[in-house]
């Protein structure tokens, strides 16, 4: 268990014990009435109040193989005050946010974003009639993250471990569920598919929750995909919102005029399957993010095409073409440029979680009763 930790629990904890109850707010908002302020201090702790609680505990703690995985939440996020207001402050906050280390704890910059426990992840997700990822491996992670998260598994969580031979057992545990090579097929692509064969691990109330991924990569988008995508749409208007997450880039080389082919393709999909988001005041929930920084293991051959610079010039310009197109944009690379990478492309089980929760925040802050 990291200094962190050690420290929020010591400090943290007990100025909520001391102040518990000085005010109360739900999940959407927050009363910045915070009398823990530090002089001098370059962070301020935490607001007082109860809906904060889980961002100084250790969430973690009873998830499955805890202990042995040795990740705690604390470890993966350091919160401090303000907590920010709206999306826009929140995007931006968690988009330019760092670590003062490398691997050390993520911090957004200038308002803090939360860090749920799985009660209330449960209650954001089911918010949405469903939650539908759009893209490649690093989307795929996002899912599996959110898997671990409901499933309150840090061993096999983002993973079919229903189905698993003992070998895959051994080659798809704790960090290593998100290798690409070894383990991507026995990654989870939809909730329903718990739903179906593990339903117990779900932590989240029956037929409450339900996300997916559809892996839709190439421009153009093949028709055996676009089939498939209409399906997961449906053709009536739901009685809950959709939130859509997009994420594309490096299965084009960062090609910014393709990755804006492919996600104009993917919205004209949307709104032809379901004509009433395509009205002008249309309540549409949308959010793209864009790859996390490059690592020290990434291949030679791509340091200039998928390289750190590349992909800063690519982050910028994609959250200039989304905001021409109506959609939210988050930047994943401050957040993983000193986190570590294990096959210099990928963010581990560490990055994906962070990844997970700051879409999390995101969807907590859609304002669902304008739908």
């Amino acid at each position: 268990m990291g200094k962190w930790t050690t420290f929020i629990r010591s400090t943290s904890l007990t100025t909520f014990k001391l102040l518990h109850g000085r005010a109360h707010t739900g999940l959407r908002g927050v009363n910045h009435f915070n009398e823990t302020f530090v002089p001098n201090a370059a962070f301020q702790p935490p607001e007082a109040i109860d809906y904060r609680i889980s961002d100084v505990m250790d969430t973690f703690e009873d998830y499955k193989y805890a202990k042995v995985c040795n990740i705690s939440s604390l470890d993966l996020h350091a919160p401090f005050s303000p907590l920010c207001e709206d999306r826009k402050s929140m995007l931006i906050a968690m988009s330019s946010g760092g670590r003062i280390g490398y691997d050390a704890p993520y911090m957004p910059r200038g308002c803090d974003m939360r860090w749920f426990s799985t009660e209330e992840i449960c209650e954001i997700l089911g918010r949405f009639e469903k939650v539908i990822i759009v893209g490649d491996s690093m989307m795929r992670h996002v899912i599996g993250s959110i898997n671990v998260l409901i499933r309150k598994d840090l061993g096999y969580g983002a993973v079919t471990d229903w189905n698993f031979s003992a070998e895959e057992r051994r080659q798809c545990f704790c960090n290593l569920q998100f290798n690409v090579k070894a383990c991507s097929i026995q990654g989870i692509f939809k909730t329903s598919d718990v739903v179906k064969n593990d339903p117990t691990s779900l932590s989240c109330p029956a037929g409450t929750v339900d996300v997916m991924i559809e892996q839709m990569i190439r421009f153009p988008i093949a028709l055996d995909e676009v089939e498939r995508f209409k399906s997961v749409l449906g053709v009536d208007k739901p009685t809950k919102p959709y939130a859509f997450i997009f994420g594309h880039g490096l299965w084009n080389d960062l090609d910014l005029q393709a990755t804006v082919n492919w996600l104009d393709q993917v919205l004209e999909m949307i709104t032809t399957q379901l004509p009433y988001l395509a009205k002008r005041d249309a309540f549409f929930p949308r959010l793209i993010l864009t790859p996390n920084a490059s690592g020290r293991h990434k291949p030679d051959q791509w340091l200039v095409s998928q390289g750190n610079k590349a992909l800063q010039i690519f982050e910028e310009s994609v959250k200039s073409e989304a905001e021409r197109r109506g959609i939210e944009h988050l930047g994943t690379w401050n957040m993983s440029i000193q986190a570590n990478k294990f096959d210099g492309v990928h963010v581990d089980l560490k990055g994906n979680l962070i990844k997970a929760m700051m879409v999390l925040n995101w969807l907590n802050l859609v304002q669902v009763e304008k739908y």
